[in-house]
């Protein structure tokens, strides 16, 4: 018996090292986990902080464009607001001057040798034209206006059918 018993004594012995041994690798494995979740809290932490600070920069943001979105709808405003005051001041002066008379070309010179306006001589290399529109003049080149296929005519003719052109 006392063989028997030495025997499950180093049996128990060789139990309890392999035990302890397991023991202590469950230690390490644990103590290495406990590392690791402590990594990946402070991970966490840092990319919360990181998500807070992106969404206060974005607020940030978004606020100053808000801003600057309000400043350039209140200066289109304004600048609707100031095209029809000058809209308005436009047709107050296109009224005013409605009724001022233009004055009418003066008929045309019965001398067909020179310009009606410049009096200018017609020779060889200064064209004249007729006047397509009210005075039926002859004028010259520098005197008178083209209009393409319709002709030309003088510039006080002209003048009068476009007054914004002067």
């Amino acid at each position: 018996i006392p063989q028997h018993l030495a025997r499950l004594a180093a049996t128990a012995q060789e139990e309890t090292w392999q035990s302890r041994q397991q023991l202590q690798a469950q230690q390490q494995e644990v103590a290495r986990l406990q590392e690791e979740l402590n990594r990946a809290r402070q991970d966490g932490e840092r990319w919360a902080s990181a998500l807070q600070r992106a969404q206060r920069e974005a607020l940030e943001r978004e606020a100053m464009r808000g801003a600057e979105q309000a400043r350039q709808q209140e200066l289109i405003r304004d600048m609707k607001e100031r095209l029809l005051e000058l809209l308005r001041e436009k047709d107050a002066l296109w009224q005013k001057t409605e009724g001022i008379d233009t004055p009418m070309p003066s008929p045309a010179p019965r001398d067909t040798g020179l310009c009606s306006r410049c009096h200018k001589d017609f020779r060889l290399l200064s064209r004249r034209y007729n006047c397509s529109r009210l005075c039926q003049g002859k004028v010259c080149h520098a005197c008178s206006m083209d209009f393409g296929k319709q002709g030309r005519c003088c510039l006080i003719c002209y003048q009068q059918r476009h007054p914004q052109a002067t």
